[in-house]
């Protein structure tokens, strides 16, 4: 079987980003919910879909904003979109789907979690990450565990991240420390760029295997070493840190066992009246299916 682990944050802004205005009868903009929970219904209904799970951020803070001030926060969000943060959990849980709303954590951390948990067992065939979030790569584990990219239709296994980033997957914290993450805030360690980052980080893995001194990097040519090597040096404690923050937690403490994922099929009651709200009617996705 395969397990399919969806983002349901990025979900819901791209739904939001991607679909006209819509109002609901108590005249709430709701559009975006509605794209979530048709995107959710189509994929309920692919047939290999029958062990799911769909984590959210309840709230955009969590425990790293105690880390580092510049932390990305709720703040800039449009309000519209904010305010459908609690009907996205209605539609998860209308849809039967495992919910993860994230408070002290993030929903990344949720979906690592139980990556670790699930891809070592027997009867679990693939672990699919439903998102093209890029923190999530340092999760991939060779063609066990994939991210994918439903818009695009583009799959992601080891080899893959390694095209896309020019690391493994496990330097992925560290590339992000070094290169910045402008979505969660993360400036990066000035001069470092995508390009250097890659070729030192393909020979070292993590920033703290990076020889301090530039002569020590053997035959690897890095244009401007010995500015990125000063810069690093400066910046090393800044570099822990942003590695730290880009590191997905595996101690959620999610309490559900592979055979709570899998998918039962909709709650009708609940459905029909979350579509009342939204002022839509609703195709109930047939299912379940077998695994």
């Amino acid at each position: 079987m395969k397990v399919h682990l969806l983002d349901g944050t990025y979900e819901l802004f791209r739904a939001y980003y991607g679909v006209p205005k819509q109002r609901s009868p108590a005249g709430q903009e709701v559009a975006a919910t509605i794209g979530f929970l048709r995107t959710l219904s189509n994929l309920l209904r692919e047939p290999e879909v029958t062990h799911i799970a769909c984590a959210f951020d309840h709230v955009i803070e969590s425990f790293r904003n105690d880390l580092f001030e510049g932390y990305k926060t709720s703040k800039g969000i449009e309000p519209e979109l904010f305010a459908q943060f609690g009907l996205a959990e209605r539609v998860i849980q209308a849809l039967g789907i495992v919910s993860w709303p994230m408070v002290e954590f993030e929903a990344d951390d949720a979906i690592s979690t139980a990556v670790e948990r699930f891809k070592d067992l027997s009867a679990v065939e693939q672990v699919v990450i439903a998102s093209p979030d890029k923190d999530l790569a340092q999760c991939v584990d060779r063609e066990y565990v994939v991210c994918w990219d439903r818009r695009r239709q583009i799959v992601l296994d080891e080899t893959g991240v390694e095209a896309k980033f020019g690391v493994l997957p496990q330097s992925i914290p560290d590339y992000l420390a070094l290169v910045g993450d402008s979505a969660d805030g993360i400036p990066g360690i000035p001069g470092w760029g995508k390009k250097s980052a890659a070729t030192l980080l393909h020979r070292y893995r993590h920033i703290n295997a990076i020889p301090l001194s530039p002569t020590d990097w053997g035959a690897l040519r890095v244009r401007g070493s010995e500015r990125l090597a000063a810069s690093l040096r400066e910046h090393r404690e800044d570099a822990d840190l942003y590695r730290m923050l880009a590191t997905l937690r595996t101690d959620v403490p999610l309490t559900e066992e592979l055979s709570d994922l899998h998918w039962r099929g909709v709650d009708e009651k609940a459905l029909k009246a979350l579509a009342a709200d939204l002022g839509i009617d609703v195709v109930v996705p047939s299912g379940p299916h077998s695994c």
